[in-house]
């Protein structure tokens, strides 16, 4: 405890006596200050014992009196101290009424304790209590590391929360409470999610109060990058003291040390990772599944699916033939980053399930899968692939579940603005293609499968298509491309203008022999002509494109160009 006025009147050197205000001597003294000025308040600060031999005073003057300590316990003076034997034999009545009447503390001190006396007293007690705060801080860090090393980050919450007298809580990337202590705590944290949203959008570190009628909690960042890794809640009764202020400054560096890995660490973790994907690609999963040891190896003892994701704006640039997994890998969140073009990166992606507040995509998906493969406790291997971004996720995971979520938000906020998905490049949009479950031997088929998945969601503007959506309904919506209609439009344009003269329906009889799988009187029924007739426009068909209607190719490309082209009126 600090000293209080209490404390110096039962100092024995100091043979103070209280004249008025006994019941407020439990108030915590700052400073002990001098002054024999009229008007002292301008050079207060709050807190102040202040200690005067009323030189420049009228003290006998009740009006003069009680104006003056009224404006003293405006400027937050605890309490006033009377040298006696001075200038005034006692303390004036009209000064101790005023005092009394404004329920100021005022001590009477004797001509032979000097002012300078009750200033060291009050140093003193000042710097033993901040001792005292230093050494139960050191002591609390003490306990905090060692919770922390041997129980991990709930260990540390339960010591804090015994340290402050109240509660703690952690929280991930996205808000959500990872740990509370004690476990009363769980609900109160969780109401705090919009406050550590906030919070997570300005630079680390940072940090929030949020009062409550029920407590007062501290929120702050962790991390040592542009984007918290986590935040820590801590509840309390009132404001945090010395002591407890220590703890909560040793548990933010601990959780950060378990948060934020190492650059270096990271950097590793990723070679592995992009050797690993080398392995699996290439055929090799035994290879794979020993590099892959305690790490990964996790991943590989489950069906898993792979997710290939690029920015749509630069996919052409992003494609390079033949691109080793992980090469030009950057540790950390920057490796995402710079997997984008710079057009990509200055591009910002707001969607409200963006955990990272806006920005690179890559980087955000980044954020959104670490948080939930980390709440789960899943392994999750994110590679570099080229200019692309490989993700290995446990199949029915939280890492799998996060991406189709983060899709589903990506997709609505798209639409919320009305915006379209183009390859134009003017728009930085996430894409993402989505295999098939796999095991560690078709791995090299499951990338075929993501792959063929993000060229799909590319075309069609989606953000993201399960490599099963391509074999469920119709192909035909794949010809919905530039250049497959360039195509059709070039190979039936002599056919139309043939009928543009009025000298038959060709591209009509064609359809309807193409339908009718070659079956001419089928056909010539649903023309309302003779088989005959229709006989004569096929071999018209022939002689304009100049092929064979009885190659299948040839009918095959014929009766896609027709659906490609199909305007309803042909």
């Amino acid at each position: 405890m600090p000293p209080t006025l209490a404390s110096l009147v039962h100092h024995s050197a100091l043979k103070l006596t209280v004249r008025a205000g006994e019941e407020r001597l439990d108030t915590p003294v700052r400073w002990a200050h001098a002054s024999e000025l009229a008007d002292p308040v301008p050079y207060m600060e709050g807190g102040e014992l202040l200690l005067i031999t009323a030189l420049k005073l009228d003290a006998e003057d009740p009006q003069a009196m009680r104006s003056y300590v009224k404006r003293l316990a405006g400027a937050g003076v605890v309490g006033l101290g009377f040298a006696v034997g001075v200038h005034y034999p006692d303390i004036p009545k009209a000064l101790l009424d005023a005092a009394t009447e404004a329920n100021l503390p005022l001590i009477e001190v004797p001509r032979r304790t000097p002012f300078l006396a009750i200033s060291k007293a009050v140093s003193a007690a000042i710097a033993e209590e901040q001792y005292r705060a230093v050494t139960a801080g050191f002591s609390a860090q003490r306990e905090l590391t060692k919770q922390a090393l041997s129980d991990g980050p709930e260990g540390l919450l339960l010591a804090l929360a015994g340290q402050v007298d109240g509660w703690a809580a952690l929280y991930d990337a996205s808000g959500a409470v990872v740990a509370t202590a004690p476990e009363w705590a769980t609900r109160r944290a969780a109401r705090l999610t919009a406050d550590v949203e906030r919070l997570r959008e300005r630079p680390a570190p940072a940090s929030s109060v949020v009062a409550g009628a029920e407590d007062r909690v501290e929120l702050h960042s962790l991390g040592t990058g542009r984007r918290p890794r986590a935040a820590l809640a801590v509840g309390t009764a009132s404001t945090l003291g010395t002591a407890e202020r220590y703890a909560v400054h040793s548990a933010i560096a601990l959780l950060t040390l378990t948060t934020e890995r190492s650059r270096s660490l990271h950097a590793a973790e990723q070679r592995i990772g992009a050797a690993v994907l080398r392995m699996l690609l290439a055929g090799e999963p035994d290879h794979a599944r020993t590099v892959a040891g305690d790490l990964y190896g996790s991943l590989l003892d489950a069906p898993f699916r792979l997710v290939v994701a690029e920015v749509a704006s630069a996919s052409a640039a992003r494609v390079r033939a033949g691109a080793a997994p992980g090469e030009g890998v950057e540790s950390g969140a920057a490796a995402a980053q710079t997997a984008a073009p710079a057009s990509a990166s200055a591009a910002v992606l707001a969607v409200a399930a963006d955990a990272s507040g806006g920005g690179d995509p890559l980087a955000a998906l980044v954020d959104v899968v670490d948080a939930a493969a980390a709440r789960s406790g899943e392994a999750l291997l994110v590679v570099p692939y080229g200019r692309r971004l490989v993700l290995l996720v446990v199949d029915g995971g939280a890492a799998a579940r996060a991406c189709a979520q983060y899709a589903a938000a990506l997709e609505a906020e798209r639409g919320a603005a009305g915006r379209e998905a183009t390859a134009s490049g003017e728009e930085a949009e996430l894409v993402m293609g989505l295999s098939a479950p796999a095991g560690p031997i078709a791995a090299a088929t499951a990338y075929k499968q993501a792959e063929q998945a993000l060229s799909v969601a590319r075309r069609r503007g989606r953000a993201l298509v399960e490599h099963e959506e391509l074999a469920a309904g119709s192909v035909l919506p794949l010809l919905a491309d530039d250049a497959v209609r360039a195509f059709a439009d070039g190979l039936l344009r002599a056919l139309r203008e043939h009928d543009a003269t009025g000298r038959g329906d060709l591209v009509a009889s064609l359809r309807a022999w193409l339908s009718r799988h070659g079956q001419w009187d089928a056909a010539a029924a649903d023309l309302g002509v003779h088989r005959h007739t229709l006989r004569y426009r096929m071999r018209r068909v022939e002689e304009i494109l100049g092929r064979s209607l009885d190659d299948p190719d040839v009918r095959m490309e014929l009766w896609l160009s027709l659906k490609a082209t199909s305007t309803g009126s042909d």
